[in-house]
Formats: C-alpha cells, structure tokens, sequence
C-alpha cells in the first residue's frame, strides 16, 4: 500500500516546451476550454500565486524569446511577490 505525503513549497517550476501544453490545469479555470492560459501579463487571473513565462505576445512581441521571457519572468515574479499570494488585477 503506497503512502501519501505532502510538504508545503515556495515554488513549482514547469517548464513545458516550446508551445503551451497544461493539460494539468484543466477544470482549474486556469485555463479555457482550448487550453491557453487565462493571464494578464503573465499572472493569472483566475489562481492567485499562479504565472506564466514564455507565451507568445504575453507582454509584447519579444515575449515568447529568450531576450523577452527573461523581462517577463522578472515582471511576473514582482507581480506575484507583491501580492502575497492575493488575487489582484496586473498592471501594465
């Protein structure tokens, strides 16, 4: 009989490939029926604590290339640490 154990995380770091692919989201909200990412700059608009790096157009065209997704993860990472885990709407 396998044992369940659990630990609480500051981070989980997903990297999933060159296209968006989070069939693990599904029935979150996190995602629409397609899949994409529901976000606002990268943050989530529907789990607080949730962000996304590295889709295409998410804050501009570079977004989805090396030069851009760095930006944005340092966006999305402000983002979330000022939160505090609280859901509130991404500025721009």
């Amino acid at each position: 009989m396998a044992s369940t154990t659990s630990e609480p995380v500051d981070v989980v770091l997903l990297a999933t490939g060159y296209r968006p692919d989070l069939p693990y989201l599904a029935g979150t909200g996190a995602v629409d029926e397609q899949g994409v990412p529901l976000h606002d700059g990268g943050v989530s608009m529907v789990l607080p604590g949730l962000g996304f790096v590295g889709l295409e157009r998410q804050r501009s065209f570079a977004s989805a290339t090396l030069r851009g997704a760095g930006r944005d993860a340092a966006f999305v990472l402000d983002q979330l640490l000022h939160r505090g885990g609280r859901h509130v709407a991404a500025a721009r």
